[in-house]
């Protein structure tokens, strides 16, 4: 079966014979399908009046584990975004009636964010619609076809997940 990226790979080796444009083989599929993963996410958070950054917030404090809070610190390292930023999705998210801020027991200074039982539910709920949107995303695949992928792209991820900062 051809795909869109076999047209484009054609056309490039058509016009820049010179090229070697084999990795678009494997990366502009892995960008087409990150499209249509981020559609289905929306799509799935959205179910749940949720955005992808209060989802991925929520869901970093459910992953916690009872009680389900972390410190804003914490919370920067699983998000990937800066105290700035993590000070306004908390104070949204806190608004919103999701998430609450306590007094952190260890330092006098600090707070710990925790997740609400309105949050936790949202959280959950939201979590097994994307799971329903990711299945459908991987049905065409095997079971065995699903390992191998998951395999091959943590080897490709792996090196951007580890590195140290």
């Amino acid at each position: 079966m051809e795909d869109e990226v076999d047209r484009l790979v054609a056309a490039w080796r058509r016009e820049r014979p010179d090229l070697d444009v084999e990795p678009l083989e494997v990366l502009s599929r892995v960008s087409r399908l990150a499209r249509h993963l981020d559609r289905a996410r929306r799509l799935a958070f959205a179910e749940h009046s949720l955005e992808p950054w209060e989802f991925d917030v929520l869901t970093s404090l459910r992953r916690a584990g009872a009680p389900y809070q972390l410190s804003p610190g914490q919370l920067l390292t699983q998000t990937l975004v800066t105290s700035g930023t993590m000070t306004n999705r908390i104070d949204r998210l806190a608004q919103k009636g999701l998430v609450e801020r306590l007094p952190d027991p260890t330092d006098r200074r600090g707070v710990l964010v925790r997740l609400t039982p309105e949050g936790q539910d949202r959280a959950d709920e939201a979590l097994a619609g994307l799971l329903a949107q990711e299945r459908a995303i991987l049905g065409e695949l095997t079971d065995r076809q699903r390992a191998e992928l998951a395999s091959l792209l943590r080897q490709l991820t792996a090196p951007f997940d580890n590195v140290p900062g």
